[in-house]
């Protein structure tokens, strides 16, 4: 089978279950010999941060939830052996009706989709919210959790903000990480 002749295709699972779903089709394409027809299965996923009991914590975050991209040969038979396994609901298509062709991805939107998940498995930190002077924000970790304030300053290289913050009737200025505040 030439490499060439595979394209990649979107697979619509279960919201939530895409992860099940890749393990039902490689155990199914492994039981039936089918590995020479399929290349890869991705699940585009990015790293998103947050802040739990004052630590700073890690999440994988599914890119494109409710779907799983596919590099494959589809020949009839595997097309319907992808269709019928649990959590799949079909492939994405441009025609209407039951059994509908699966449209194969243009290279162009394969290679955006692909250095979307190269780039974001490569980049160390994302930064959710980008911060600008004068915003209003909450503090939502540390001694002043609760508290309401104004960027006064963005220290981008330290992801530190000083924010100005009233307590007791006094403007105050504190120094805070990114992920201590959130964007009211």
């Amino acid at each position: 089978m030439a490499e060439n002749d595979k394209k990649w295709y979107v697979i619509r699972v279960a919201g939530g279950k895409e992860k099940k779903a890749k393990e039902y089709i490689e155990s199914e394409i492994k039981a039936l010999n089918k590995g020479n027809e399929v290349s890869q299965i991705l699940i585009p996923t990015e790293k998103v941060y947050s802040v739990r009991n004052g630590k700073k914590v890690s999440k994988e975050s599914i890119f494109f939830p409710g779907y799983i991209l596919i590099e494959a040969n589809l020949t009839g038979e595997l097309q319907h052996i992808i269709r019928n396994l649990p959590h799949v609901s079909g492939f994405l298509s441009d025609r209407q009706g039951k059994d509908k062709e699966p449209t194969p991805l243009r290279p162009s939107e394969v290679n955006r989709i692909l250095g979307i998940v190269d780039d974001l498995m490569e980049q160390e930190e994302q930064d959710a919210t980008p911060y600008m002077v004068g915003e209003a924000v909450k503090i939502t970790d540390g001694p002043f959790n609760g508290f309401e304030g104004t960027i006064e300053e963005v220290i981008q290289d330290k992801k530190k903000l000083k924010v100005m913050v009233k307590i007791f009737g006094r403007k105050t200025l504190l120094e805070l990480n990114f992920v201590q505040v959130v964007k009211e």
